[in-house]
């Protein structure tokens, strides 16, 4: 079928959130698309700055039915997480102990919720993408759930290790646009382990209410986890072709 034709300005703006076709006052943006920047702007800082609930992402987690404990990094405040990336790597003394004593036998998938750079979108949307991908999971030894404060990407290393996990998925607040505040990213790690790069993940970003929904996400990350497990990679060895498999709707109260 053959795209609508755009013949203006305002018909490009209705098929993007991108600030495009804004137009001008004089030499200046009009005053509504300056007040809706500033407002953005505003939006993006907030969700940097949010505290992150863990105790209630704990409640949620165990509404599915996940065994779940609560840990955090060396980052001992939202200041020095946002100064100091590498502390967010790594967990607390703390935290250490208390995954160990936990540690039990090998699972075939950990999943932790990390606040990251938006604890907004930790809390509107990590719920329902984890309920969502447990539907699609079936037989699968699913471990310990983690929910992680102060948390980078690389957390999940040294979480998943810990946990004796083949594969872990790490759900965590992107860093925010200016189109998306609230934006959930989930990382796929086989054999996680200290010393990881990005090459050895992959990542199914851009999980929010104008990006990719509860069900294309759940189950792209399911394609990703299956396979991963399967073919013993992930990262730069896994190429996502979920595409060619057929998704199934999920609702709250199961497939449709």
């Amino acid at each position: 079928m053959k795209s609508p034709a755009i013949t203006s300005s305002r018909d490009l703006r209705y098929l993007t959130p991108a600030r495009v076709g804004l137009g001008r006052s004089g030499a200046s943006l009009p005053t509504q698309a300056l007040l809706d920047f500033t407002l953005d702007h505003a939006r993006a800082r907030d969700a940097v700055h949010t505290p992150f609930d863990a105790a209630r992402m704990v409640r949620d987690l165990e509404s599915a039915g996940l065994a779940v404990v609560a840990v955090a990094s060396e980052s001992e405040d939202r200041r020095t997480y946002l100064r100091r990336p590498d502390l967010g790597r790594k967990l607390c003394a703390e935290s250490v102990g208390f995954l160990d004593k936990h540690a039990a036998d090998s699972c075939d998938l950990a999943i932790v919720l990390g606040d990251g750079l938006s604890a907004a979108a930790v809390h509107r949307h990590a719920g329902p993408v984890v309920r969502n991908l447990l539907a699609r999971l079936a037989g699968l030894r699913i471990g310990l759930a983690v929910v992680a404060t102060g948390a980078r990407v690389a957390l999940s290393d040294d979480i998943g290790s810990r946990l004796n996990a083949r594969m872990i998925a790490m759900f965590i607040g992107e860093r925010p646009g200016l189109s998306a505040p609230d934006s959930l990213g989930c990382y796929i790690t086989h054999r996680p382990s200290p010393g990881l790069t990005d090459a050895d993940r992959n990542c199914v970003s851009n999980i929010h209410a104008a990006g990719l929904s509860y069900d294309e996400a759940g189950f792209r990350i399911a394609w990703l986890v299956r396979e991963g497990l399967a073919r013993g990679v992930s990262g730069v060895a896994l190429k996502d072709e979920s595409g060619q498999q057929p998704m199934l709707l999920i609702r709250d109260s199961g497939p449709v």
